[in-house]
């Protein structure tokens, strides 16, 4: 087991419970650049159906955007849906998966929000604080906040507001698309955060590490490893 965390807290609590949880995450939150460019980027997604979670973590060496492990986990889901405490539903499934890697990722890549959430402590922020690793939230609509449209032009990007903070950035991936909504999770600062998801963006709307893990935790078939080596290290 590589991937544990470093901070834990109980999972069954009550809502009120849970935004007390949110809160204290959220003073250990650290927003900073990356001390150096990753070899290694995990995306990670969570869907649930009657009432079974499964998360799918699909780990890519970068730049080159090469998927070489992949891990899934299931496990029965009883909290409740309440918006804003998704992480107690989906978190200890999505740490389920991870602690099944043989490689630590560099940066944790998620389909979902980090800062850009009514507490600022969104899914991306949640897991990356306590494993304490350097996490990038990337989610396909917005769940707070508000901000004008970016330009069309692919890169382009505009600040996502609340509450006279920025808690995100509205980014166009590909030229003429939506928009996807980049938050810092952990450990990252927002500037490396849309570099980041723009470097991992080919020729469609959401980067490959995260496109891949949604599209495994749906049921999809895992990506084949063009080369069974790890990345060197």
């Amino acid at each position: 087991m590589v991937v544990r965390p470093v901070f834990r807290h109980p999972w069954d609590v009550s809502p009120a419970e849970g935004r007390g949880i949110q809160r204290q995450l959220c003073k250990r939150m650290r927003v900073e650049p990356l001390v150096s460019q990753p070899e290694t980027v995990a995306g990670i997604d969570a869907s649930l159906k009657g009432g079974v979670g499964r998360a799918a973590v699909v780990l890519f060496a970068y730049p080159e955007l090469r998927p070489f492990q992949a891990a899934t986990a299931e496990m029965s889901v009883s909290f409740p849906y309440i918006p804003g405490l998704l992480a107690f539903r989906e978190g200890p499934v999505v740490l389920a998966a991870l602690e099944r890697l043989d490689v630590a990722p560099d940066v944790l890549m998620f389909d979902a929000h980090g800062l850009a959430h009514p507490r600022r402590v969104g899914l991306a922020t949640h897991i990356g604080v306590l494993l304490n690793r350097p996490a990038v939230g990337c989610a396909k609509s917005r769940l707070c906040g508000t901000h004008v449209e970016p330009h069309e032009q692919k890169g382009s990007w505009s600040p996502l507001v609340d509450n006279d903070q920025v808690i995100g950035a509205v980014v166009r991936t590909r030229d003429r698309v939506r928009p996807v909504f980049v938050s810092i999770g952990h450990r990252v600062d927002l500037e490396g955060a849309i570099s980041l998801v723009l470097s991992c963006t080919t020729k469609y709307r959401l980067p490959e590490p995260t496109r891949w893990a949604h599209r495994v935790a749906g049921g999809g078939a895992l990506p084949r490893a063009r080369q069974p080596a790890l990345p060197d290290r």
